[in-house]
């Protein structure tokens, strides 16, 4: 009787749909920046509430149209980041950069300032970046951690 060398059959890593991905990346982003909205007002002593998220959402508005304008042509959406957090990481950051800079413009703009104040820049640079970080590499973790 012949042998044969038997090969298992490669394991297909359960992938996600590219809808499913994105729209969780979208939800994600869109509450790190709801997120440090609602944590800025706090700290300035203004109401941070389900009575004034309207206002909540207009305070993020400039930083969410800067970021869902330039993310996804700098590769904070591209296939593949979801099971490989340091890449994630990396595209995080360099996308959020010159989002930021959208963002902080935009925020001169919405509020009549030719440009917002240093700190709150700065603020809002780190901040969001951490907030955006720690999502999106989470993300990241649970996506490749069920990808095995």
């Amino acid at each position: 009787m012949e042998t044969k060398d038997y090969i298992a059959p490669a394991v297909e890593k359960k992938s996600m749909s590219d809808a499913v991905r994105i729209a969780s990346l979208l939800i994600g982003d869109m509450l790190v920046f709801l997120l440090f909205s609602a944590v800025g007002r706090r700290s300035h002593g203004e109401a941070a509430d389900l009575d004034t998220f309207l206002q909540i959402v207009l305070t993020a508005t400039p930083f969410v149209i800067g970021w869902f304008i330039v993310a996804p042509f700098t590769g904070a959406f591209r296939r593949g980041l979801e099971t490989r957090p340091t890449k994630m990481a990396q595209w995080t950051i360099l996308s959020w950069l010159p989002a930021w800079i959208m963002g902080f413009t935009l925020r001169g703009i919405f509020v009549n300032h030719a440009v917002p104040p240093i700190s709150f820049g700065i603020v809002s640079l780190l901040s969001n970046m951490l907030l955006l970080l720690l999502w999106r590499v989470l993300f990241a973790r649970i996506v490749s951690s069920r990808a095995l």
